[in-house]
């Protein structure tokens, strides 16, 4: 079936021999995927203020109680200044606190508040409907394949 850019493609959709087409790149693809998966998150999660990387923060303390804030950007895939960034953005609307490590004067602690423990469980809750919705395209079986393949590739 001809695609716009006047290539061909393949059976399975990928482009057949012809000129590069940045449209069937993964870095392209991965991208607008993101992209899909960001709105749908915005638009079900259930609070408007709190991004994708916010709420795996979130989640993270939750999971783990108190972490450093190197830990905690290990844990979710930041480098130091987004980590920084989330780090602030969830002090600021007192979802986390912060403390002095005792054992390291350097290194500061971080833990949900009970605000941040309360806003963390009523967006938990939507979390399943944000995943369900992203894949809504694909069917059970190709639902677990994306999801195994994408493991592979972190």
């Amino acid at each position: 079936m001809p695609v716009s850019d006047g290539m061909m493609k393949s059976d399975k959709g990928a482009p057949a021999d012809g000129p590069y087409a940045v449209e069937h790149q993964i870095g392209y693809l991965l991208r607008r995927a993101h992209q899909r998966a960001t709105a749908l998150f915005q638009a079900h999660i259930g609070d408007p203020g709190t991004t994708p990387t916010q709420f795996t923060s979130m989640v993270k303390l939750g999971e783990r109680g108190e972490l450093s804030q190197n830990h905690l950007g290990r844990l979710v895939g930041m480098d130091k200044a987004t980590t920084q960034g989330v780090v602030r953005r969830l002090r600021d609307r007192d979802l986390i606190a912060a403390r002095p490590d005792p054992d390291d004067a350097r290194r500061n602690l971080l833990r949900l508040t009970s605000e941040g423990e309360a806003m963390l469980a009523r967006l938990v809750a939507n979390g399943p409907r944000v995943s369900a919705e992203t894949l809504k395209p694909l069917d059970a079986a190709e639902q677990r394949t994306l999801l195994s393949l994408l493991s592979r590739l972190i």
